[in-house]
């Protein structure tokens, strides 16, 4: 399916509301999308919705919804927009069939109708660990920074009408927790998964406590029923997608795939590895590179491996004398034409080569990116585990290609009870688990480290734009194909 995708694109928008405006009878929702063949949603760019990694756009909002224009036959029109108010805007003008990744409250209840909430998920306090830890709201009154657009705040003001509190505009959490994390705040609310993604990044955050009788209850946006919504078609066919995706257990899947290894490193890890990419990863980067641009690999997935394997140490050597910055076997070392393991280039090249090669073997039914996920584990513990692994879920009728079922399955191959339905027998499945789990948070944190994009913002809307519409420069419009979960 074709994705279109820009930034604050609303000229066109802005006119085709104009002209179904001036209709006599307005179609409903449903009939506008199947005859535009296009779901327009407005979301932000942020970790939990939606943003451009090495592979095209990805987050857990954007390919929930990816999957139901799929569902509908529809191209995918996605508008990044600066703020959660500006997702709001987007939906009750028209401009935005949906509004995605938003937390529910009262307050936004009188703006737009949300689907019944899909996910629900702890906020909690985050302050500095070299402040004191609050032990209560009452203790950061007049403290606390929020996002001025946050549905938490409608909530706080609600609830606790004698906490003062700040806003920040143009602010999201992640944001508000950086300065959290440099001493210039001292503490924000943000949900658990965000928390935990940012934590890895700043060892310095810490969880004071979950904000009592509180969520974020998260669901999607659509304009109250009237002259803009017409009629229920789209927002019921919304509803039964949610509903279902829950029941068949891909919402979890989908959860997991970005938010399941998080919590993975811990602070001790984090702040480890931030310290060991200042020190050692400036000198072996060209080395990445080069191997990365000679296999069509990332380089920064090459640099994470190389730190789960040696911590970017050139005469790391194991036990059983595997060595080099990307610890190869003997064996897998001819197999890969690598003269000389300690040779840092030919290492790295030839765990390149290697993990390549691993990618490449996976059936073909076995997408990304969890493809990634499993060659991780066959670098591991070889391919042949990794298939007994998935021989053992498909005996057990559960699907052999997704990455969340293998996990639970590559313990099986250290415990006897399993190990006569296996080719290959015993495997130290439990650490090719955790392995994996540790390459994808180091790649994670180089990813962060390494993008500019992640300090740029999509400019924002005057408030007469905001109001009317109005024409604005487009940014050109991008084609392209990306697999649904």
């Amino acid at each position: 399916m074709r994705l279109l995708f820009r930034f604050l694109g609303v000229g066109a928008i802005a006119a085709l509301a104009l002209a179904l405006g001036t209709c006599v009878q307005r179609p409903g929702l449903l009939e506008q999308v199947d005859t535009l063949g296009t779901l327009r949603v407005a979301t932000v760019n942020s970790a939990t919705t939606y943003y451009l990694d090495a592979d095209g756009p990805a987050g857990f909002e954007y390919d929930l919804a990816h999957a139901f224009a799929d569902e509908l036959g529809l191209a995918l029109d996605v508008m990044v927009v600066p703020d959660r108010e500006a997702v709001l805007t987007a939906v009750t003008s028209g401009r935005a069939h949906i509004g995605v990744g938003l937390a529910v409250s009262d307050a936004r209840r009188q703006r737009v109708r949300f689907t019944p909430t899909y996910a629900e998920t702890p906020l909690e306090v985050v302050y500095n660990v070299n402040d004191d830890q609050p032990d209560d709201l009452a203790a950061l009154s007049g403290e606390l920074t929020l996002p001025a657009d946050s549905a938490l705040a409608d909530r706080l003001r609600q609830d606790h009408p004698d906490l003062e509190f700040n806003v920040a505009t143009r602010a999201n959490a992640e944001e508000l927790m950086d300065r959290v994390a440099n001493g210039a705040l001292t503490a924000t609310i943000a949900n658990a998964h965000v928390v935990a993604m940012n934590q890895r990044y700043y060892p310095d955050l810490r969880v004071a406590f979950n904000v009592p009788g509180a969520s974020q209850r998260t669901a999607w946006a659509f304009a109250r029923r009237g002259a803009i919504s017409g009629d229920d078609g789209l927002f019921n066919k919304a509803i039964a997608y949610l509903e279902r995706t829950r029941e068949n257990g891909r919402m979890r899947i989908l959860r997991d795939r970005y938010f399941g290894h998080v919590e993975r490193l811990g602070f001790v890890g984090g702040r480890e590895f931030a310290r060991q990419v200042e020190a050692r990863l400036d000198r072996w980067r060209p080395y990445f590179k080069r191997a990365g641009r000679r296999h069509d690999l990332d380089w920064r997935l090459l640099a994470a491996i190389g730190y789960q394997e040696s911590h970017w140490d050139e005469d790391a050597v194991s036990p059983t004398t595997v060595r080099g910055i990307m610890m190869l076997t003997e064996a897998t070392a001819e197999e890969v034409d690598v003269e000389d393991r300690r040779d840092p280039q030919q290492s790295i090249d030839g765990g390149a080569e290697y993990i390549k090669r691993m990618i490449e073997r996976m059936p073909e039914s076995v997408t990304r990116p969890d493809r990634i996920w499993f060659a991780l584990a066959a670098y591991n513990i070889g391919y042949g585990h990794v298939m007994d692994a998935r021989r053992l879920l498909e005996a057990r009728d559960r699907d052999p290609d997704l990455w969340i079922n293998l996990r639970d399955a590559l313990p099986w191959l250290t415990q006897d009870r399993y190990l006569d339905e296996t080719r290959y027998g015993y495997a130290r499945g439990l650490e090719a688990r955790a392995y994996v789990g540790n390459v994808r948070a180091y790649y994670d944190i180089l990813v962060w480290m390494t993008d500019d994009r992640r300090t740029e913002k999509p400019a924002a809307l005057s408030e007469d734009e905001s109001a009317a519409g109005a024409d604005a420069d487009e940014s050109p419009e991008i084609s392209i194909e990306s697999p649904a979960f």
